[in-house]
């Protein structure tokens, strides 16, 4: 801010411009550049609780079966990447990063395809993660099965949950994971 204001300063006296104009036609620019600061520290944010969540979790699914995970930072702590181990599933895995203003998440899925989700946080204190599906590797077409949305919630430090939306021919099945980190 004090870079913009020796900015306009320097305008007005090496140029004669008016003041009032040069602040009114740089208004624009810093409204968008502090939305802009704004929206990248609710990512980092966000990123520091999908940090927080470093190591082994256990809980149940929606139906009462076990499921186990694990986080863990990666590559200088830029990158958080989770194992999860669900009841009569093969182990998947889930990278999540962050992409200017969100959050990514790329999944490695048992059926071989690679989701690609995006979440934009949209609060200081992050209580949730909505991941919309952007793309994925692997995956011939839409009408293929896929995971096409994962909302993670944050409860509290030892207690979250992950709702996965497995998506085929256009139909939605939600997979719900309780987790609680083990002690």
């Amino acid at each position: 801010m004090r870079c913009l204001l020796l900015l306009v300063s320097l305008a007005v006296s090496n140029y004669g411009l008016n003041e009032s104009c040069v602040i009114h036609k740089h208004a624009t620019a810093i409204v968008f550049s502090l939305f802009a600061q704004q929206q990248t520290d609710h990512a980092t944010e966000a990123f520091q609780k999908l940090q927080s969540l470093a190591g082994d979790w256990k809980g149940k699914d929606e139906l009462g079966n076990e499921v186990k995970s694990n986080f863990k930072l990666m590559i200088s702590n830029t990158v958080v990447m989770e194992t999860l181990d669900a009841s009569g599933m093969e182990e998947m895995l889930t990278l999540y990063s962050v992409d200017g203003n969100g959050i990514s998440l790329l999944h490695y899925c048992p059926t071989n395809n690679q989701p690609h989700m995006r979440a934009i946080p949209s609060l200081e204190n992050v209580s949730q993660l909505a991941f919309s599906f952007l793309n994925a590797g692997n995956l011939p077409n839409i009408a293929v099965g896929h995971e096409h949305r994962m909302i993670m919630d944050f409860e509290d430090k030892d207690h979250i949950t992950e709702r996965w939306t497995w998506q085929r021919n256009g139909k939605d099945t939600e997979m719900i994971y309780h987790l609680a980190r083990k002690k």
